[in-house]
């Protein structure tokens, strides 16, 4: 009876699921045989109605519990442009299109051989960060020396120049992906991951460079070292002195999302409530402010039923709102690692990796165009 009575108030005190009722899914990349996945490893950016994301592409493989990817062969960076807020979607590969490509961060696949990747350098400063069409993309990788390094481009995805190296920050390693704040024409935010103290991953750290990308140094560490691991931060700028940034989280069989927030720009950070108390087998954050001030927290939900979802919060993380269902067609856990951004009509374009009944086994790039619900 004991027991009964404690599930019941957990089924009470759980957050209400809420279907959004204007979301509209678009195939943004699919082809047979083929693995699209992980577009939180690589980063979005949008000018107006312009939106640029990163993907991974491989040969589809059932490999059971883990990705379905072949790791045997190429893992292939692209980039998908929409030039309508997300209606439709132009494939490219970076790679064909100049000397310095993102290419050379690789966690599930091996290198191309078709391609030469440009060897890591120091980054020699001089990155205007408020330049109109910047955009810059940081990865981890695992096939060489497992040394993080960006990417940067001013003219909207077109050109890359890179890679450059991030230090390890007194750290073991880091294993970057792309999170970061413009300050100004010299300073650049990057919230990364760093390795443990027993060199397992991970724990979440905020870094800096206030000169062009020459240097950069480590500003402070995103709370205390977990027992089992914190990762992949997704964070916004909530003033002039404040952060608040969402990690995923694993101990033991638990995975959920948590947050914290710094009012001294990156320095110290305090623990806030965790915006997600599941995501299934896990899956990390991706994080919004909307025009109107509100924090929009996007993630998969990697348990049946197998789902990307949403949640706002409209006192900058102290509450947060009924979970949103973008939608819960799934056909298996390996989902999600979405990104997002809010068009200028304010409505949110989240994309993400994805696989259902009707389109087949492989894992493909979906984008979904919703609308925040009114306060």
């Amino acid at each position: 009876m004991v027991n009964a009575i404690v599930l019941t108030a957990c089924l009470i005190s759980a957050p209400d699921l809420v279907p959004v009722p204007d979301a509209e899914h678009t195939i943004v990349y699919h082809r047979e045989g083929r693995f699209g996945g992980w577009p939180a490893n690589h980063g979005i950016w949008s000018w107006g109605d312009e939106i640029l994301v990163g993907f991974s592409d491989g040969w589809y493989k059932d490999l059971g519990d883990r990705h379905h990817i072949d790791r045997e062969k190429p893992e292939i960076h692209l980039l998908a442009r929409s030039m309508d807020g997300g209606t439709s979607w132009e494939i490219s590969d970076p790679a064909l299109q100049g000397d310095l490509i993102p290419e050379g961060g690789f966690l599930h696949g091996v290198g191309r051989p078709d391609i030469e990747v440009p060897p890591l350098m120091d980054c020699p400063g001089g990155i205007d960060f408020t330049h109109p069409n910047f955009a810059m993309t940081a990865r981890t990788n695992s096939i060489d020396d497992g040394a993080s390094r960006f990417w940067y481009s001013t003219d909207r995805g077109r050109d890359w120049l890179g890679p450059y190296r991030l230090p390890n920050f007194g750290f073991t390693g880091t294993a970057a992906r792309t999170d970061y704040i413009v300050e100004d024409k010299n300073s650049c935010t990057l919230f990364i991951t760093a390795a443990k103290s027993d060199r397992n991953e991970g724990r979440p750290i905020c870094v800096r460079t206030s000169d062009g990308g020459e240097s950069f140094q480590l500003v402070g560490a995103i709370g205390p070292e977990p027992a089992g691991f914190s990762i992949m931060p997704s964070t916004v700028r909530l003033d002039d002195d404040s952060y608040f940034t969402t990690v995923r989280l694993r101990e033991g069989r638990k995975r959920w999302i948590g947050a914290y927030r710094s009012d001294d720009n990156g320095e110290t950070w305090q623990k806030k409530p965790d915006p997600v108390d599941s995501c299934g087998e896990g899956n990390p954050p991706d994080l919004v402010k909307l025009a109107d001030g509100r924090l929009c927290l996007v993630y998969g939900y990697r348990a049946e039923p197998f789902s990307i979802r949403a949640r706002i919060s409209d006192d900058e993380g102290e509450t947060w709102g009924p979970i949103l269902v973008l939608r819960d067609d799934g056909a298996a856990r390996d989902i999600g690692y979405s990104r997002s951004i809010q068009r200028p009509d304010g409505k949110v374009v989240s994309l993400y990796y994805f696989t259902d009944a009707k389109t087949g086994p492989e894992r493909y790039i979906a984008a979904t165009i919703w609308s925040p619900p009114a306060r």
